[in-house]
C-alpha cells in the first residue's frame, strides 16, 4: 500500500492528547494511563481507527489501545477522535517489533490483528504479524486466559497464519473461511474499513481465534 505523506502529520500527532507519546514509560502501568483497572485490548495495525472506535464505543467497560506505525494513517484516527472522543481509547505510534518494550507480562487481555500487511515475499515472513516470531512476542504480555483474533481476506496469509500456530505453541479455538456466512462467528462482528470494502466485492473474510 502506497501512503501519501501528509504535511504536518507528525506535528499533529506529537500535540494530540489522544496519543500516548512515551509508551515504554508506561510498561506495567497502563491502568494508571486509563485511571482504572479494566481489561485492556489492543489492535496492532489499526489503520484509520474505525474498528477500535466502534469497539470502544460499544464496550465502555474495556480499555482499548490502537497501535499504528504510519503517521499519515494515525492522523486520520486522531481526526475521528476529535469528532467522537472516547475516554477508553488511546493511540500509540510505533512499530510492532518493539511491542514487548511497551507492555508487561499479563497486561493485555486481548489482541486484534485485522487485514495485516501480507508481506508476500518469503524473505519477509518474519515481519508478518501472525508469524511465529510475532506470536512469541505476544506471548510475553498477553494474559494467561487471553485471546488473539485475526481477520484477513488474503488466502495465502491465512494459510500461513494457521501453519504458524503449532510451532509457536498456540492453539486454535475457532476458525472460519467465510466469516460473513458463519452465523456463530459473525455474531457481534465489528467491521473494519477494509472488511467492508472487500466483503462488498464478494471476497470471503477469514478469521481465527487462538490461545496458548
Amino acid at each position: 500500500m502506497r501512503l501519501r505523506n501528509v504535511t504536518g502529520s507528525r506535528e499533529v500527532i506529537a500535540d494530540s492528547r489522544f496519543v500516548v507519546h512515551e509508551p515504554k514509560e508506561h510498561k506495567g502501568k497502563w491502568a494508571e494511563v486509563f485511571g482504572n483497572d479494566r481489561p485492556i485490548h489492543i489492535e496492532i495495525g489499526m489503520g484509520k481507527g474505525r474498528f477500535m472506535m466502534d469497539l470502544a464505543s460499544a464496550n465502555p467497560e474495556i480499555n482499548y489501545i490502537g497501535i499504528e506505525k504510519y503517521s499519515t494513517v494515525l492522523l486520520r484516527a486522531i481526526q475521528k477522535m476529535e469528532e467522537r472522543e472516547l475516554p477508553n481509547l488511546k493511540f500509540i505510534r510505533m512499530d510492532a517489533e518493539d511491542i514487548c518494550e511497551v507492555f508487561a507480562k499479563g497486561e493485555i487481555a486481548k489482541i486484534y490483528l485485522n487485514f495485516s500487511d501480507p508481506w508476500p515475499k518469503d524473505r519477509h515472513a518474519k515481519r508478518r504479524l501472525p508469524s511465529k516470531e510475532f506470536l512469541a512476542r505476544y506471548n510475553e504480555f498477553l494474559a494467561s486466559e487471553g485471546r488473539l483474533e485475526f481477520k484477513t481476506d488474503n488466502t495465502a496469509l491465512f494459510d500461513f497464519a494457521l501453519e504458524e500456530l503449532e510451532p509457536a505453541g498456540w492453539k486454535l479455538e475457532a476458525m472460519t473461511r467465510d466469516l460473513h456466512h458463519d452465523e456463530k462467528m459473525f455474531e457481534g462482528n465489528i467491521m473494519t474499513e477494509y472488511e467492508e470494502k472487500f466483503s462488498s466485492m464478494g471476497n470471503p473474510i477469514y478469521k481465527y481465534i487462538i490461545y496458548r
